[in-house]
C-alpha cells in the first residue's frame, strides 16, 4: 500500500455548549469515505461512549450528531494533515497538527482527552505548546488495542462522564 498525503475530510464536531473534547489521531479510510468520525463498524468508539453515558448506540450520522449534542462533546482529531497508509497510526509522517481554537474558542471545553498514545502524541508536540492546556488520554477504541476489551476500555472511558459534571 501506497502512503498518501491527505488533508483530514472531516470538520469538526462541537456545539457552543460544548464542555468535552475528544480528539483522536486521524480518521480511518472508513471515515473518511463516511466523512464522520469512528465510521469503521469495528472502532469501539461508539459502542464505548455510549456505554459511559448510559444511553443507545449511535447508528446514522445524525443519530451520532445528536448523541455529542446531548451529552455536549466536540470532536475532532489531533492531525489536520499528514502521510498515510491507509488507516494504520503507524505510517503517519509529515504531520500538520489541526487548528483547535476554532472549538476552544467558540465552546467552553473543560476537559481534553485523546483517543489513544498517537493522538496524544501529536497533541503534546504540535498542540499543548501552543495552548498549555494539558489533554488526558484514553486507551485506544481502534480494533488495533485488543488487549483491551469493551468493559475494560469503559472503565477506563468513564473520566469523560466525570468531567461532564
Amino acid at each position: 500500500m501506497q502512503r498518501t498525503e491527505i488533508i483530514h475530510p472531516i470538520p469538526p464536531f462541537y456545539r457552543t455548549d460544548s464542555n468535552i473534547l475528544i480528539l483522536g489521531s486521524f480518521p480511518s479510510v472508513k471515515s473518511r469515505e463516511q466523512r464522520f468520525f469512528y465510521g469503521h463498524p469495528q472502532n469501539r468508539f461508539w459502542k464505548v461512549i455510549a456505554r459511559v453515558f448510559k444511553d443507545d448506540e449511535p447508528g446514522s450520522i445524525p443519530e451520532k450528531e445528536a448523541f455529542l449534542a446531548r451529552h455536549r462533546i466536540a470532536l475532532w482529531d489531533s492531525i489536520g494533515r499528514c502521510t498515510i497508509e491507509g488507516s494504520a497510526d503507524s505510517t503517519i509522517r509529515d504531520v500538520v497538527p489541526n487548528d483547535l481554537s476554532v472549538i476552544l474558542n467558540a465552546a467552553p471545553i473543560c476537559a481534553i482527552f485523546c483517543n489513544g498514545k498517537t493522538s496524544l502524541a501529536c497533541y503534546n508536540r504540535y498542540i499543548l505548546p501552543v495552548l498549555g492546556r494539558e489533554a488526558i488520554v484514553l486507551p485506544s477504541t481502534s480494533p488495533a488495542n485488543a488487549a483491551w476489551n469493551v468493559d475494560r476500555l469503559v472503565d477506563a472511558w468513564n473520566v469523560v462522564r466525570i468531567q461532564d459534571k
